[in-house]
């Protein structure tokens, strides 16, 4: 009897935040002012920006996470499970716990955040007890041991991981014995630099692929430079010019493009062409989940671009042999408000 396949293609597990975003600030806000902006969004955050940029790529996609049973919970988990198509069977909701909440700040092509919430009444172990079979499992890794990315590794399953900010900013290198294990590593320019302690993203890249066969910095807008060592070989993708609006959940979004090339058997430079390519259409929209890109925008942008004669649109001429042949649908964008009700 042949193996049945896995349920899933990528199988998360974290933390979902409300997410309110504002755009067009002149300035950040001092202290005993008030600033007003131009632009508003709300969508669910956190996690939930790969989530979502990971389905609206026509990946199935799980995410285990807690959820409050209050407005903020109703609408993250009614974006997420119904208009994005994120299984949530391992997720729960909980009484008495409220969702968490960050502020984001977008100026100069750069945000800043506020953050409350309080931690989560189950852990990850607890909701993935087992974990569903999945071809891939994408990792925030930290200090904390899970057993739930053992066993699908176990299983087969690729393993992508990414950091996050250091608060103690001691960016201890023990940290990196995490990643033992792990097939792809996508850490942003700051966080590479300062654990590996090395002057460039580039040379950070080369160390850091001394633990992890695949390692991808990214660099903002400056695209991102990619060390296969297995195979030798490097890519370095500049940034592409866009009209930045929100970077807020760009690295996420990044991050999905760069698992759907992998999953599809993608060259390493397509694959990192395709991921600079959706972090960048992103930031054009509010937030970090609803700004993710569907097949619809990537058409769009290479049918419009792909007739110039331009050098630096050359490395995207792969996207003629993977984009659907159907007429992929439109995806929705951040909303200024939560919960707007229809008219009867």
């Amino acid at each position: 009897m042949a193996e049945q396949s896995p349920k899933f293609d990528v199988l998360l597990s974290g933390t979902v935040f409300l997410d309110i975003i504002f755009t067009g600030l002149a300035h950040q806000p001092a202290a005993g002012t008030e600033v007003w902006s131009t632009g508003l969004g709300s969508s669910p955050g956190g996690i939930a920006n790969l989530a979502v940029a990971l389905s609206r790529l026509q990946l199935r996609t799980a995410l285990a996470a807690a959820f409050g049973e209050d407005v903020y919970g109703d609408f993250c988990w009614e974006v997420l499970a119904n208009q994005e198509n994120v299984d949530l069977s391992c997720s729960r909701r909980f009484y008495g716990w409220h969702s968490p909440l960050t502020v984001s700040m977008a100026v100069d092509r750069d945000r800043s955040m506020v953050t409350h919430g309080h931690p989560s009444p189950v852990g990850p172990d607890e909701l993935l007890n087992p974990p569903p079979p999945t071809r891939a499992a994408y990792v925030h890794v930290d200090l904390q041991e899970e057993r739930w990315v053992s066993a699908v590794k176990a299983q087969g399953a690729l393993l992508f991981a990414d950091v996050g900010w250091d608060p103690t900013e001691k960016w201890a290198p023990s940290m990196l014995r995490k990643l033992d294990g792990y097939d792809v590593f996508l850490p942003n320019a700051v966080e590479a630099m300062s654990y590996t302690r090395e002057d460039t993203p580039e040379k950070a890249a080369r160390k850091l692929s001394e633990l992890v066969p695949v390692v991808v910095v990214t660099r903002g807008g400056n695209g991102a430079y990619a060390v296969d060592a297995a195979n030798d070989v490097t890519v370095d993708v500049g940034g592409l010019n866009m009209a930045a609006l929100d970077p807020t959940g760009a690295g996420d979004v990044f991050g999905a493009g760069f698992v759907v090339g992998t999953l599809a058997g993608w060259p390493l430079a397509d694959r990192v062409n395709f991921a600079n390519l959706c972090a960048a259409l992103s930031v054009q929209h509010f937030g970090g989940s609803l700004s993710a890109p569907g097949w619809h925008d990537i058409a769009s942008w290479w049918r419009h671009l792909g007739r110039r004669d331009a050098a630096e649109l050359h490395s995207y001429e792969f996207l003629n042999n993977v984009l659907p042949t159907d007429s992929a649908a439109m995806v929705r964008r951040a909303s200024a408000t939560i919960g707007l009700r229809g008219l009867n």
